[in-house]
């Protein structure tokens, strides 16, 4: 599309020389000769925001995707120029603009070229649509890679590749087919040990081109709309993708049940197969908090009904699960069957909140109950509407989450499985066609939803999933990947997804375990389970075509294994609850690829396997059939193996051994890694005291735990705990200290120390620089697990070398 044969060809236009200029507060305005318009924003040192219009004029500034809470402000601006330039300092970043193009160069404070136009901007006109193409070119620097781009099926590393963002309903999906669900137009360039981030914030079809067409260029357009886009300086991948999701929005902290382990099928139904498969998980105790209804609960798939003939009475069977510890979920789509007996759809058409084609009729297309409607979620009121009809199922029955589905949106029997372009929006008072709305109409849907079941849900937190999503979808809830299949190149893909996801602002994903369409075996199943106890959001999912998939489908080693690392979960639930804690209010990622977690390290630049798992577990999936281990690459540092405890350095590729009843999980040296004992649903048990795995490092290391009432919101009232534990690690002593935040009071008071790697055998013990008799901390033979009050400030272990 931007070859320079193509350029000529499809009439291409350029900004040309500079003819005015000026400043208001943060805001520079540069206009062309010929009519060409830049707003540059400067939103924070590290954040400039970019705006082109034509014909002397921008469009209205509004977007779903950024946040209203988004952090502003900067600490340096200067605005200066040369004979050539326009030069925008801040206390990060130095910006020049030429004044013949209004083509730029951006650089880090030192002068190291961070980013640079090749072509810039430049658009053609539209006659056939209306409106402009908008496109951007820069150029590639030496050996930059790039990342982000949401749920795209493909290598973590997106240099080669070329992607859209249009989602689509893509039933069992390929590697490397795009698009599919989602559409999040931010991606994350690294070069020269620096990062950087652009988001283009432009709701039309976009295109992304990572040096495909021309290997040393890399350009990204849209069908219509405004070239706006948000340039995001690192240098960490850290501070990158911490500042999109601030500029996007922080995800809400989940309930801690909704970190549990998740059991879902199309469909469960009756009500006796719904109870027997519940009743099932507390006989073999395996740990389950969520258990899901698909479409066949409803009457003829009509939302917001119950299929009375399968659940007669639906309070009583959601109360009696959630006497057991199940919460149970239920799925919404946004097709309203056309039924002049069917509430929902009577007040529709009475109030006008469906979706109309550009002459006037209803946009009509067959979904699961045949023909529908579709409400106008980019309208206010239409929202309000969606809300308050949750008040049923969520205020007087109980229901506790509800999955959004089918909401591309998806239309059946039609060639492009969607809305012709020519169905109209109301876009929030900006009315538009479909080929603006698309991209967000799943994220309005599922915004609706997280209203809805926040207003009747209260004081609890809401949970709220969602197929398809646009920037800033993570303000409203969870996500998973799609109509997956049960191989093991989706379990690949799965878990390149994930980590896409946590790279893309949208950290709460996960995949159908197990694969939705066809049946895993065994070792599939088993190695999927393994995988996905460490995604943030862990649901086995499947179509009911084509057989059973839940943990005791298969054998009693099967069912043995899946039980072990689901109750492997439910014991780290507090490391994950404090890294859903660390998204929420840093939009720190809770899976890591590991560029990520070391990007000065080129090797890790083409990783796609191995992740971090909050901040301190290593873990790598096992991919492929008859394995009885694997090489995986360890970044550099120490590492302890999860499973035996034996230390090791890495920076290197080295073979380990995984059975199918094992996984390759390490630990980083230093750690302090929180435990709960084994439940079977998130608050079965009084914690009585929190065991901490403290691993041994010659050195310091910074560990954190967070903990409040696992629900509701008394936490943003000051009422949680957040504790910073400080290791020091020497030769012959070992020091803990721990700093408190938060008024919550844990309802254990003892934490039980369990050390691992100490190279010492201990011969005193400091608490608050009181010596303390070992036979009071109650050590087991072991003599390296012994119980402390919570509250101490400093631990010192000392060795008799130490004296």
């Amino acid at each position: 599309m931007i070859t320079n044969t193509e350029l000529r060809e499809l009439g291409n236009q350029f900004p040309n020389e500079v003819i005015s200029f000026k400043q208001n507060v943060d805001k520079l305005y540069f206009k062309t000769k010929n009519n060409v318009v830049l707003e540059l924003s400067v939103l924070r040192d590290s954040v400039l925001r970019f705006r082109y219009g034509t014909r002397g004029q921008l469009e209205d500034d509004f977007s779903y995707a950024i946040s209203d809470k988004n952090i502003k402000g900067y600490n340096k601006l200067e605005v200066s120029e040369d004979v050539d330039n326009y030069i925008i300092t801040t206390s990060k970043l130095v910006c020049k603009i030429e004044k013949k193009s209004l083509q730029k160069k951006i650089y880090d404070i030192k002068g190291q070229l961070i980013n640079e136009d090749e072509l810039g901007f430049h658009y053609e006109e539209f006659y056939d649509r209306g409106g402009n193409v908008v496109k951007m070119s820069k150029w590639t620097q030496e050996k930059e890679a790039f990342y982000g781009m949401g749920d795209k099926p493909m290598h973590s590393n997106l240099r080669g590749k070329r992607v859209q963002n249009w989602p689509t309903d893509e039933y069992a999906f390929a590697k490397d087919k795009d698009p599919i669900y989602k559409a999040v137009p931010f991606y994350i360039g690294l070069h020269h040990q620096q990062a950087y981030g652009v988001f283009f914030d432009n709701s039309f079809r976009t295109f992304f081109d990572f040096c495909h067409e021309r290997h040393n260029i890399t350009s990204f357009w849209a069908q219509g709309g405004e070239m706006n886009y948000y340039f995001i300086y690192g240098p960490k991948m850290e501070n990158v993708v911490s500042n999109y999701t601030n500029l996007t929005g922080q995800a809400e902290l989940p309930p801690l049940w909704a970190l549990g382990y998740h059991q879902c099928k199309w469909s469960y139904y009756p009500e006796s197969r719904f109870r027997e498969v519940a009743k099932k998980f507390r006989e073999l105790k395996i740990p389950c908090d969520g258990i899901y209804l698909d479409i066949d609960y409803m009457e003829g798939f009509r939302c917001f009904t119950w299929n009375k003939e399968y659940f007669p009475d639906p309070k009583k069977m959601v109360k009696e699960l959630a006497d057991d510890g199940f919460k149970t979920i239920v799925i919404i789509d946004p097709g309203i069957k056309i039924d002049d007996e069917y509430e929902i759809y009577k007040q529709g058409i009475e109030k006008d909140y469906f979706c109309k084609r550009a002459d006037g009729p209803h946009m009509i297309g067959k979904v699961w109950p045949g023909e529908c409607c579709f409400p106008d979620f980019t309208k206010p009121e239409v929202r309000d509407w969606w809300a308050d009809l949750y008040k049923e199922l969520i205020g007087d029955i109980g229901v506790k989450g509800v999955w959004n589905d089918m909401n591309e949106p998806a239309v059946m029997e039609v060639p492009n499985k969607t809305f012709p372009d020519d169905v109209r929006h109301d876009y929030d008072g900006h009315p538009c066609s479909h080929r603006k709305a698309h991209n967000v109409y799943g994220t309005q849907m599922a915004r609706a939803t997280y209203e809805g079941v926040k207003k009747y849900g209260y004081p609890k937190r809401p949970f709220v999933i969602t197929r398809s999503a646009y920037s800033g979808a993570q303000r409203y809830g969870t996500s998973w990947t799609g109509d997956n299949v049960a191989t093991w190149e989706h379990l690949w893909i799965a878990n390149v997804q994930v980590q896409r996801m946590n790279l893309s602002g949208m950290a709460f994903t996960g995949s159908d375990i197990g694969g939705f369409a066809e049946q895993p075996n065994s070792e599939l199943f088993v190695r999927w389970i393994q995988l996905g106890v460490f995604h943030p959001f862990c649901r086995t999912h499947s179509s009911g075509h084509h057989g059973d998939q839940e943990p005791w489908t298969f054998d009693d080693e099967v069912t043995d294994i899946t039980r072990k690392f689901i109750e492997l979960r439910y014991t780290l639930l507090p490391y994950l609850y404090t890294a859903f804690y660390q998204y929420s209010t840093e939009g720190l990622p809770i899976v890591k690829p590991l560029v990520y977690f070391d990007q000065n390290d080129p090797q890790t630049h083409f990783r796609t396997d191995e992740f971090i798992f909050g901040n301190k577990i290593l873990v790598c999936p096992i991919l492929e059939p008859n394995s009885k281990g694997r090489r995986m690459y360890f970044p550099r540092g120490e590492w302890y193996n999860f499973w035996d405890n034996t230390c090791f350095s890495g920076g290197k590729e080295m073979w380990v051994d995984a059975d199918m009843d094992s996984l390759p999980v390490y630990v980083k040296a230093g750690a302090i890694i929180p435990r709960y004992p084994v439940q079977q649903y998130v608050g079965e048990l009084e914690i009585t005291e929190l065991k901490l795995d403290v691993y041994f490092k010659h050195g310091e290391e910074i560990s954190h735990v967070y903990e409040d009432a696992q629900d509701g919101y008394d936490y943003q009232k000051g009422r949680y705990s957040y504790r910073n534990f400080k290791l020091t690690g020497k030769k012959d002593d070992f020091i803990i200290t721990q700093h408190k935040l938060g008024k919550y009071n844990t309802e254990y008071d003892y934490f039980k120390i369990n050390l691992i790697g100490l190279p010492f055998d201990i011969f005193e013990i400091e608490i608050d620089n009181v010596k303390v008799s070992l036979d009071e901390l109650e050590f087991d033979d072991t003599k390296t697990n012994f119980k402390i009050t919570k509250d101490f400030s400093e631990i010192h272990i000392k060795s008799n070398n130490d004296r």
